[in-house]
């Protein structure tokens, strides 16, 4: 059965399939994009909180400030460490998967060949496949790690690069709602447009990568936040009015 191409700019000159898909379980792209909205969603919230219980915009400024760089080194930090944790799970099984081949190959290319089989290989082509495979351990090692677990050990996501995105990410986030009280606006409704016009680019923009249409990302991830801010700033406005 050969594959027709849904759309005539995914053939090449000679008539190949030239598409490609982004990569969608790369480093950067998850904490890049949740790191944007969690800086605009929190460093929002948190700006209106403080502005529902104080009139000084001072403290608006400082914890606004605080709070882009609380949530920045916190993101990178989490990030790191959960990106790093699961890759190094991942190079741990590798490594037992390597140790069972080295210890029992003839049992390792006999699996390898069922599960070709399952997804409608010949029996015969299956074991013909599996014995080349096998040929070469390290070749063995990672298509066992890519079939069993989804794991291409070449491919594994870079905590470094993941801890740097969720940093700047999040602090562009952040940044967005502070602006206006940075260059001397002491009105909140500066503040509230320019955070929802924000959080309706943020969900417009993650449609690149999902089937969403841009409009219905946009309005809602602008609904969310904005009500997340809205609840925030009533919460500040209850506990400045109690402490005042």
């Amino acid at each position: 059965m050969t594959h027709e191409p849904q759309d005539e700019n995914d053939l090449t000159d000679d008539g190949g399939i030239g598409h490609e898909h982004p990569d969608v379980t790369g480093g950067w792209l998850r904490p890049s994009v949740f790191g944007a909205m969690d800086g605009l969603v929190s460093n929002f919230a948190l700006i209106m909180g403080v502005t529902g219980g104080s009139d000084d915009t001072k403290p608006v400024i400082l914890a606004g400030l605080a709070g882009l760089a609380a949530g920045a080194f916190s993101m990178a930090a989490g990030e790191y460490t959960s990106v790093a944790s699961q890759s190094e799970f991942a190079l741990a099984q590798i490594e037992v998967e390597r140790s069972e081949i080295e210890r029992n190959s003839a049992a390792e290319e006999a699996e390898l060949a069922a599960m070709y089989v399952e997804k409608g290989v010949e029996e015969d082509t299956a074991r013909d496949a599996a014995e080349q495979i096998h040929r070469d351990v390290d070749n063995a090692v990672e298509v066992h790690a890519r079939e069993e677990f989804g794991v291409n050990a070449n491919d594994l996501a870079s905590p470094r690069l993941a801890a740097v995105s969720s940093f700047l990410s999040f602090g562009l986030g952040a940044l967005i709602p502070l602006l206006p009280l940075l260059v001397g606006i002491e009105a909140v409704w500066p503040i509230v447009v320019l955070s929802l016009i924000g959080l309706f680019a943020c969900g417009a923009i993650v449609t690149n990568v999902t089937s969403r249409s841009w409009w219905y990302s946009g309005v809602r991830q602008l609904v969310l936040g904005g009500a997340a801010a809205a609840l925030t700033y009533l919460v500040g406005n209850v506990v400045g009015t109690t402490l005042g």
